[in-house]
């Protein structure tokens, strides 16, 4: 079966602003019963989350009555430098800024292309370790850091400010637009994977 999230990446919070955005969002959240005040073990990957408030249902399409008794079904906030994936799987390509070229990181067998997905995994590794390496485009010539290019299905974010919600059904397009205003207009990316 698995444990399915939904991941709001702000991609443009800087490192100094990444905390304080974190606690105005979860002042919010808490303050309209989207999230428990109270941290409790109700994630996956941290000690504690903050587990559906009373009003959770209106953060989402279709509010499920069992998510009460899903053990993995709170918020988990993430600060600082991070790679937010997918899970499962594996992106299908990546599209260049400049030229809008999209490069297959997969073929039709879904094997990896080797030679398209390691040109991204040093940059990824390097981006994560707090560095912009560029990755040049095969197409144009032209390099760009690695957070910069545009991930199928929104595969990968990069970010220093991320809010994971387990096991919660598909979250309103207008909250999620919501998140991004009390954000400060940031771009956002809404990462939907398994695990």
């Amino acid at each position: 079966m698995g444990d399915w999230f939904q991941t709001i990446v702000d991609t443009e919070a800087t490192p100094g602003e990444a905390q304080g955005l974190a606690v105005n969002i979860l002042d919010w959240l808490i303050a309209d019963g989207f999230v428990s005040a109270e941290r409790t073990d109700c994630v996956l990957g941290a000690d504690a989350g903050h587990a559906p408030g009373t009003r959770y249902g209106e953060a989402v399409e279709v509010p499920d009555p069992e998510l009460a008794n899903v053990w993995s079904n709170g918020l988990h906030v993430t600060v600082g430098r991070t790679v937010f994936d997918a899970g499962q799987g594996e992106p299908s390509a990546v599209t260049c800024l400049h030229c809008e070229t999209e490069m297959p990181l997969g073929d039709e067998h879904w094997s990896l292309i080797e030679e398209t997905w390691a040109r991204f995994m040093d940059a990824m590794e390097s981006w994560a370790q707090g560095h912009d390496e560029p990755v040049a485009c095969p197409s144009c010539g032209r390099a760009a850091p690695v957070h910069t290019w545009l991930w199928a299905d929104d595969y990968f974010a990069f970010g220093h400010l991320g809010f994971t919600f387990w096991n919660w059904p598909t979250l309103r397009p207008e909250f999620v637009v919501d998140f991004s205003r009390r954000l400060g207009g940031h771009r956002t990316v809404l990462l939907e994977g398994k695990l």
